[in-house]
């Protein structure tokens, strides 16, 4: 069922049972109303019959039925009787067609008790009134037959029907109204979304100027797209570049095989051209194991956290890039040595970790003049930080942004040395996976400077 349609139905079934409990509340008031209203005119009449028995005796029983003759319409189906203390009749009066109320002794008991008792009696309402004086104790018994009491009510009861369901068809044509307008933002973004592809993820939903929550799904959809449409562009770029990458050395091995198999050559040719393939497969080899690097680093929550102490990661890295050439040099200075050793630890991985590290070193090495790398490690408030300091080309602001995406270059580091560009992703995603971030900044005063932020297991233990 359509979202309009539920909203309709319990729109009028809302309305209706207010309309429901109000006409009940009503009509229920209104019985009650003409309850004690026709009870105090039984009791006006018992009254006034009481009183002038009490006063003229015997002879005023002409005159009361005089009296009872000619209030027959005011009050139908009338019928008095007045009993003395000994239950005995002493006055009887019957509207025509109508018979004497047969009174149960116990009632009128309970009337000489209780002052006035009401009671029903053949389907009219009827009052058993005691009255003492110094020479009288009656009971008067009135019964009678509201019936211009329970017309109206009749008249009341039809007015609320057919304003209930006067009232029903409003209440479904105004929710109908209603939450064709509510739903009318949804099938709009319903239809927008349907022109929403992956070819076409540059579309988005107009969020309109209100600040409801329509407004907020909007927004949030937009978000969404904003964060699809960029890594939609990213895993393009990454495949373009990747086969563009792997096809070069499987396009020179070919070409090379190709020439060399066109005529015979010497022994000496044939080496010098197995050499040239064996580059491209090392080329190809290093390629692929970054890839597959890249994409375990991708799956986040997969690698096993041990305790790691970053001391003697940084170690290790500092004893490794120096072997790579021997004009690397690297310099690590310590801030501040924390006497808790928890300080040094992270969880993490450990050959993550050095591989991360060692690429922003080497690197340090590679494009600085002086091939000299400075890595300060200092302690804070539960934080590593590690800042990676070399004095090589400043890196643009525009391009800084860019550096950490896969095959990305910067221009100098293209044209002075061989790469693939993945080496500053790789390591972007192994910080990540160890709750980390990275922090660039480049000038021609301070070099540029790298600078990692790792929590300890202190921090976690807080």
């Amino acid at each position: 069922m359509k979202i309009k349609y539920k909203i309709t139905a319990l729109f009028a079934l809302l309305a209706t049972a207010i309309m429901l409990l109000s006409s009940v509340s009503v009509y229920y008031f209104t019985s009650s109303d003409r309850a004690e209203a026709f009870k105090r005119r039984l009791k006006g009449r018992a009254n006034n019959n009481a009183q002038i028995y009490s006063i003229f005796g015997d002879s005023s029983i002409k005159l009361l039925a005089q009296i009872d003759s000619g209030s027959v319409s005011t009050l139908p189906r009338k019928s008095v009787v007045i009993f003395d203390y000994l239950d005995n009749p002493l006055y009887v009066f019957n509207a025509k067609g109508e018979t004497a109320p047969p009174v149960d002794r116990t009632i009128l008991e309970r009337s000489r008790v209780e002052e006035e008792v009401y009671f029903k009696v053949k389907g009219r309402e009827a009052i058993a009134f005691h009255h003492t004086d110094s020479r009288n104790r009656l009971v008067i018994v009135v019964a009678a037959y509201d019936e211009d009491g329970w017309a109206r009510l009749v008249q009341l009861r039809h007015i609320l029907f057919l304003g209930l369901l006067i009232g029903i068809a409003i209440a479904l044509i105004g929710g109908w109204v209603f939450s064709v307008q509510l739903v009318r933002p949804l099938s709009m973004i319903i239809q927008e979304v349907k022109d929403i592809s992956s070819q076409n993820l540059s579309h988005r939903l107009e969020a309109g100027s209100g600040h409801d929550e329509l407004h907020q799904l909007a927004n949030t959809f937009n978000e969404l797209l904003n964060r699809l449409q960029e890594s939609f562009m990213i895993q393009r770029r990454f495949i373009s570049n990747a086969s563009h990458e792997l096809s070069t050395p499987l396009t020179s091995i070919s070409s090379q095989l190709e020439v060399t198999l066109h005529k015979d050559r010497n022994i000496e040719e044939y080496k010098q051209v197995m050499l040239s393939i064996r580059e491209d497969v090392k080329q190809m080899q290093q390629l692929t194991k970054s890839l597959l690097e890249i994409a375990k680093t991708g799956s986040q929550g997969t690698i096993e956290l041990v305790e790691v102490r970053i001391d003697e990661v940084m170690f290790k890295v500092m004893g490794d890039v120096q072997k790579i050439s021997p004009d690397y040099k690297v310099e690590l200075h310590f801030e501040d040595i924390p006497e808790d050793d928890r300080e040094f630890l992270v969880f993490g991985n450990s050959d993550l970790l050095y591989s991360a590290i060692k690429n922003f070193v080497e690197n340090g090495c590679k494009y600085s003049q002086d091939h000299t790398s400075w890595v300060d490690l200092s302690f804070q408030s539960g934080q590593i930080i590690i800042r990676v300091k070399n004095q090589g080309d400043v890196i643009a602001e525009e391009e800084i942004e860019h550096i950490f995406q896969p095959f990305y270059r910067t221009n100098s580091a293209s044209t002075r040395t061989k790469g693939f560009g993945l080496g500053l992703a790789l390591a972007k995603r192994i910080i990540g996976l160890h709750k980390g971030a990275i922090n660039v900044q480049s000038d021609i005063v301070a070099g540029t400077v790298f600078t990692i932020v790792l929590p300890s297991i202190k921090a976690f233990s807080r």
